[in-house]
């Protein structure tokens, strides 16, 4: 669409270099860009989430139920792979709470992670990580560690969940045999995203794309503060030409500090319907599902593990080169899929709990981007 639904005062036209390409609009003049002019180096790719968990046994029972494999385990660790070759997708370490630590991405070349660390004041270190590699520890600007790796040797791939061949309209593939999906967990492929709350998501924000080198795919923004700035982004890696997730990391404007999903790719819908039967014939709960986003066309089904850590099936998600420039859209619950049943409270986080509570009372009394105004455009859009 040529022009814009709303806006900084005297924006009236939509930058051209958007596009229509996957968002009814684009940036108004004097926006964020969504992506740094001089980044210091530019990640590739997520390459595994680290957690603590007192209970390594139980975490181990859920993830093999989640479709997870066990790339190794020793007393005090636990790492979890996929089917495609590369990194694990996550480690958890025996702790004494369950905890979300933070995020780690990979580095194109082992000279990003020298470049990176004289520009940053930090060392080169090993990785402990099966294979081996080498690792730069940073903080971001909501306290998170993230490190940034370049992995030795990487895991083989092991044996795929085939997808299920399906006929369409006149298009038969499948002639003379039934459709009979085992019931199974569904076969996590890899990592795909990260979705973290920040209460300071501009400066955030700002530290991935020139830190990291990433690049906005989707802006989100409170109806009627849109002059204020986006309160999320849909983040990808920027790989030059060579397409990469729609997102690889997600952050929102909240009161909280801390980990919101985690998101692994299996091989189509049926592996996430059935994949998700199985897991509630084992008593875990679902949050979310089944549906189809907006920002990212994925499909998903978001599940609870047994310390209440969401995590998400997808697939069929889009893949963007470097040229196409951010969407803009309005922040809000019906926003979040094109079908499915309506977004839960418990996704949503709009649940009243104490903690809750008290991260809203510290939030407004701090030294951060959430004011009044936004809390309150925050609970509208939640509700809308």
């Amino acid at each position: 669409m040529s022009g814009s639904r709303g806006g900084a005062p005297g924006a009236t036209d939509v930058t051209t270099a958007h596009q229509d390409l996957h968002s009814e609009e684009g940036a108004l003049r004097g926006e964020h860009p969504g992506r740094s002019r001089n980044p210091v180096i530019k990640v590739v790719d997520l390459a595994w989430l680290e957690f603590e968990k007192p209970d390594l046994d139980r975490a181990e029972v859920f993830a093999r139920d989640f479709g997870f494999g066990v790339a190794a385990r020793t007393a005090q660790e636990v790492w979890l792979r996929g089917t495609l070759a590369g990194p694990p997708c996550m480690v958890i370490r025996r702790g004494r709470t369950s905890r979300f630590v933070g995020p780690a991405f990979r580095a194109g070349e082992p000279s990003d992670l020298d470049r990176l660390a004289r520009a940053t004041g930090t060392t080169v270190r090993d990785a402990d990580v099966p294979g081996g590699g080498r690792a730069v520890d940073l903080l971001d600007p909501s306290g998170f560690p993230v490190r940034v790796v370049h992995s030795g040797e990487e895991l083989r791939a092991l044996p795929e969940q085939e997808p299920l061949p399906l006929n369409f309209g006149s298009e038969h593939r499948r002639v003379g045999v039934p459709q009979r999906p085992p019931r199974e967990p569904s076969r996590i492929q890899r990592l795909g995203h990260v979705v973290l709350e920040t209460r300071v998501f501009a400066r955030a924000l700002n530290w991935y794309l020139d830190t990291l080198g990433m690049i906005v795919s989707d802006f989100l923004y409170l109806d009627g503060q849109r002059d204020r700035g986006p309160t999320m982004a849909f983040i990808r890696c920027d790989r030059g030409g060579r397409p990469a997730d729609h997102h690889t990391l997600a952050m929102h404007l909240g009161p909280g500090t801390g980990y919101v999903h985690s998101a692994y790719q299996v091989t189509d819908l049926d592996a996430i319907a059935v994949g998700g039967e199985y897991l509630a014939e084992r008593g875990y709960r679902r949050s979310w599902g089944i549906g189809r986003h907006i920002q990212g066309s994925q499909l998903f089904d978001y599940w609870r593990d047994p310390d209440h850590f969401m995590l998400e099936h997808y697939a069929d998600g889009d893949l963007f080169s470097c040229d196409v420039e951010p969407g803009w859209a309005p922040m809000s619950a019906s926003g979040l899929a094109q079908w499915g049943p309506p977004a839960t409270r418990d996704f949503l986080g709009a649940g009243p709990s104490p903690q809750r509570v008290r991260e809203v009372i510290r939030a407004l009394r701090g030294d951060n981007e959430l004011d009044p105004a936004r809390l309150l455009g925050l609970m509208k859009a939640m509700n809308s």
